[in-house]
């Protein structure tokens, strides 16, 4: 690739903030139900990997007292 056909920053910032404005525009609110759903699974594996690390530091602590 040449000098000239090298992207400048000017080239490569338009280049993301036209990808960034495509990206928004088909963005939507998600209704209630959607966000109940998303927020209870997200709840669910925060508290499962919390349990594993508990269980993990217990185990070793048992193995090495």
């Amino acid at each position: 690739m040449s000098e000239e056909e090298k992207p400048g920053f000017a080239g490569s910032s338009k280049s993301f903030f036209i990808k960034c404005k495509r990206v928004w525009t088909t963005l939507k609110k998600p209704s209630r139900k959607e966000f109940e759903t998303i927020a209870k699974v997200s709840a669910i594996g925060i508290v499962l990997l919390g349990a594993v690390g508990f269980l993990i530091s217990i185990i070793i602590k048992l193995i090495f007292p």
